[in-house]
């Protein structure tokens, strides 16, 4: 199995492995990406720790949160993705770091495959959106 970020003890890599599919989570919420669920694999399966998915509203939307992941986990973490999967046709784009795996869908794409439902065991790690500021402020008396 390959791992992109290479640290101490079992405990110092999954802590880290969070932290990278928390930083992707919230960098695809920063470019409007909807429906972020994160998936904690760790007792299910050995080959990765995290899924985070993502549903996006275009093509280009999803190129956005694709280019903006990577380039903050690279910046953020020196980490590089060991594939990419999909970014040409745009549906689903597949980002592999190795123990975390991240999965950008359209809507329709991320509905006929439903990794949520496939990977059902799974625990859901908690990931709050954060709060919207509107531009528009009320004038104080």
């Amino acid at each position: 199995m390959a791992i992109a970020t290479q640290v101490g003890p079992a405990g110092d890599r999954s802590e880290l492995s969070l932290k990278r599919a928390l930083t992707a989570a919230r960098v695809a919420e920063l470019n409007r990406g909807r429906d972020i669920v994160i998936l904690d694999l760790r007792e299910i399966t050995s080959v990765f720790d995290y899924f985070v998915l993502v549903t996006g509203a275009s093509r280009r939307q999803l190129h956005a949160i694709s280019d903006e992941i990577d380039q903050t986990l690279r910046r953020e973490y020196n980490d590089r993705h060991l594939g990419i999967e999909g970014f040409a046709e745009s549906r689903w784009i597949l980002l592999d770091y190795g123990d975390v795996v991240v999965h950008m869908f359209d809507q329709e794409t991320r509905d006929y495959y439903n990794l949520e439902q496939l990977w059902a065991g799974a625990k859901k790690v908690p990931f709050e959106p954060m709060p919207q500021v509107s531009a528009f402020h009320e004038p104080q008396q």
